[in-house]
């Protein structure tokens, strides 16, 4: 399959893709910022610069985007139909480097969630935002 979108047009498109502060994250955080919890964001130091580090409890937050990530079983989580090799390649380099990063900070000694985008649609996202808190919270 053919792109629709000219070599410069389409480099432009994917240049306004947005790796942090992204839509999910800041419902994430700022419903954590509103329980009381202090954080840090996309902290390099870390690997996989994770989106949110609550040092205090421990624990480390991914929000991750179902496409990007490749969420499995998850309806947004479909590879492109064009240049699927390159696609293909992509997203599951992303995937398997997520695994490396939580295996290295759960060794580090870090509890590692995974917010999915999936999950922070309006039918489940407060429920989602309830259980993280828990989750973070049970851990002191």
């Amino acid at each position: 399959m053919v792109d629709t979108f000219s070599k410069e047009t389409r480099s432009y498109v994917m240049s306004r893709i947005k790796c942090k502060d992204t839509k999910p994250e800041i419902i994430v955080r700022s419903y954590l910022f509103s329980r009381g919890l202090r954080f840090r964001k996309n902290d390099k130091r870390y690997p996989g610069s994770p989106d949110i580090v609550l040092p205090k409890y421990k624990t480390i937050v991914f929000v991750h985007g179902c496409f990007w990530h490749l969420h499995e079983g998850c309806k947004y989580a479909r590879i492109p139909k064009s240049n699927v090799d390159y696609w293909e390649k992509k997203l599951y380099r992303n995937r398997e480097r997520d695994k490396h990063n939580q295996k290295e900070l759960e060794k580090m000694g870090w509890n590692v969630i995974t917010v999915w985008e999936c999950e922070l649609k309006k039918d489940n996202v407060e429920q989602t935002l309830e259980d993280l808190y828990a989750q973070i919270t049970s851990k002191l």
